[in-house]
């Protein structure tokens, strides 16, 4: 008995209609997997990225002298306690001379500006747990929605001086290098004569939350005696789909994206963070802890 028309037609109309609903819903799965992929692998698969950092006349007591950088903390906006803390296990694992710690500890908004004050207490609480004594904090754009007068002493209560336009010696050994920190150059202007001192009788090393500022600096007469700037603040993009360019990036932070740039004397190191602003998610762009090795160049 041959099929009947009406029935064949409605098996072709039920397979065109499975044919458009996987070509709709298959794009829904896979933006859904990578967001959950983005959202909780991702975002905590943290690399250690290891670099020398060779520097003109320096003293011999600092040859192979160790130094770790992290950035971008954002405190607890996406980034949770447990992350932080292991962070902290990794930092001392690696047994540092020194941590510089460049920025944005807390995130602006949207919540209130309570949700920040207990932020920036749990988050220094959590990096006091550093075991390198020499560890030093600089202010980043979303640390001044609260500012440096009320974070300074909440840093300094957990044994880390945050640093703002000023410098102080790190002696090792008889023999000096200098480490300096701006304001956050986003938020505010720093002042380059008092951060950077005017004789150093040491490599110089800076801390700026705002890698851009490279370039003010290297127009002032100070930013010459500089020999390496830390800086963050671009998370490097957060989310860099392949072949395509980051989704976002701040001002202040759209020509040295990530990684390291030589910039005649001046080294340049832009770390990507741990957290993340926005939307916990980040992409082909991991979590970056930052070790540094000083060699004399």
């Amino acid at each position: 008995m041959a099929p009947d028309v009406a029935e064949l037609r409605s098996e072709e109309q039920e397979r065109g209609i499975s044919r458009r609903s996987f070509i709709v819903r298959a794009p829904l799965a896979l933006a859904g997997g990578l967001a959950l992929y983005s959202g909780i692998v991702a975002r905590h698969e943290v690399r250690v990225v290891s670099r020398s950092l060779g520097i003109h006349d320096l003293p011999a007591p600092f040859h192979d002298f160790r130094i770790v950088q992290i950035s971008d903390i954002h405190f607890d906006e996406y980034t949770e306690p447990s992350f932080l803390r292991s962070i902290v296990r990794r930092i001392n694992a690696l047994s540092p001379d020194l941590v510089l710690l460049t920025g944005d500890f807390i995130s602006f908004g949207p919540l209130p500006r309570r949700f920040a004050e207990y932020a920036i207490r749990q988050c220094t609480a959590i990096l006091s747990e550093i075991k390198c004594a020499r560890r030093f904090a600089a202010m980043g754009n979303h640390d001044s929605f609260l500012g440096a007068p009320e974070m300074r002493p909440i840093f300094a209560a957990a044994g880390i001086p945050l640093l703002v336009n000023e410098h102080v010696p790190i002696e090792l050994g008889g023999e000096h290098l200098w480490l300096c920190a701006t304001h956050d150059p986003v938020t505010h202007e720093p002042d380059l004569e008092s951060t950077i001192p005017e004789r150093p009788d040491g490599p110089v090393l800076l801390m700026c939350h705002g890698p851009d500022y490279a370039d003010t600096l290297l127009a002032h007469p100070r930013g010459r005696l500089v020999d390496a700037m830390f800086s963050g603040h671009t998370h490097g993009g957060q989310v860099r789909l392949p072949l395509f360019p980051p989704m976002h990036l701040p001002e202040g932070g759209r020509k040295y994206v990530e990684g390291s740039f030589q910039l005649g004397r001046l080294q340049l190191h832009v770390n990507r963070g741990i957290g993340t602003v926005g939307l916990p998610f980040r992409l082909n762009c991991p979590p970056e802890i930052s070790v540094f090795s000083l060699q004399k160049a």
